[in-house]
């Protein structure tokens, strides 16, 4: 049984990654239905609680059918962190997760996300000050350094774990890399390895398909498996990869008809959440990933993504099944080749 403090994950739990402007409430759902053991807010700016901003607050609200759910946020100033603590505890999640992995400009230049892994003394202390403010487990989600040469995450890894954290998902690519190349699980092995380490190591990285789930924890030993950009447009990433290590056998793609009531009820949560105007423009990214593969869909795609009436979107939704329902479609999750290079998942 893998655990985070009390909260229990199941013998190999497979977590929903936290991604920017993507793991909303509704998109959320949608992958714990499908069978995420865990799932995590988008990061959160500590600076934007502290200093109240309206939007920042919003990505705090979590609901009970979500449990168990972390709260990620990121920065770099030591008094933001604690006090940001203060107001994530206060929305009862079931564990605080730090950012230390997000590679975009804008958060890593700052010396927050990803730059921390430049000052690893500077994280420690963040990490220690956070976890003595409450009374959540406190876990990380992080890099495996810098750059290449610079690769320092068994030092990181010990050393947040001697100052209180309760787990640690390592995204096996360093910051200079971003998204390209190959993510190189070889590190998270090393990791696991260490006699010294104790708490659960989540590997996340170019985990998209069943096949790669069980050759990745088979030969890297991780205690679980985070999955990001593999699930957007395709939650049934992990039913499928439950279904693959239960019974050796690959699950049939979800049909045409599975597919719209997903974008369905996807479009529909945002519009109740963000309101009309927020909840289809967000909804924009989703819809090429929901309907990937199937023949001719361009132009029913183009309309998705210009079409502001939720109304006509729906009736375009529902012309999509009448029109794709009855194909024999053979549709894999694994040749998804999604270039979602922009989406913030440490």
């Amino acid at each position: 049984m893998v655990k985070i403090g009390p909260v229990e994950l199941g013998e190999f739990p497979l977590l929903l990654a936290p991604m920017e402007d993507v793991s909303d409430p509704p998109f959320r759902k949608l992958c714990k239905e499908q069978g995420a053991d865990m799932v995590y807010t988008e990061f959160i700016s500590a600076d934007g609680l502290v200093h109240e901003a309206k939007k920042t607050f919003q990505k705090l609200e979590i609901f009970d059918y979500e449990r168990p759910i972390g709260i990620q946020y990121f920065g770099g100033q030591l008094e933001n962190m604690i006090g940001a603590a203060g107001i994530i505890e206060a929305k009862h999640p079931d564990v605080i997760d730090i950012n230390f992995g997000c590679p975009v400009a804008k958060v890593a230049c700052r010396m927050a996300g990803a730059g921390l892994l430049k000052d690893v003394p500077h994280m420690v202390k963040l990490t220690e000050a956070v976890v003595k403010s409450t009374n959540r487990p406190v876990t990380v989600k992080t890099r495996l350094g810098w750059d290449e040469s610079s690769i320092n995450i068994l030092e990181v890894a010990e050393r947040l774990q001697d100052v209180g954290i309760q787990a640690l998902s390592i995204h096996a690519r360093t910051r200079a890399q971003m998204y390209k190349g190959e993510a190189n699980w070889a590190w998270i092995a090393k990791v696991k390895e260490n006699p010294r380490m104790h708490i659960p190591i989540f590997g996340n990285g170019d985990v998209d398909s069943p096949q790669k789930a069980l050759d990745y924890r088979k030969r890297f030993g991780p205690d679980g498996i985070m999955i990001g950009r593999a699930s957007i447009g395709y939650p049934w990433i992990f039913r499928e990869i439950k279904h693959y290590f239960a019974t050796g056998e690959l699950l049939g793609p979800p049909s045409v008809q599975e597919r719209v009531q997903a974008a369905r009820q996807h479009l529909l949560d945002s519009l109740a959440w963000k309101g009309p105007k927020l909840g289809v423009l967000e909804m924009r990214r989703h819809y090429a990933p929901y309907f990937k593969g199937l023949p001719d869909i361009k132009p029913y795609r183009a309309r998705l993504v210009t079409e502001m009436e939720p109304a006509t979107l729906l009736a375009i939704l529902e012309e999509i099944e009448m029109v794709y329902g009855n194909m024999d479609l053979t549709i894999q999750s694994e040749q998804l080749d999604l270039n979602l290079t922009e989406v913030c998942d440490g």
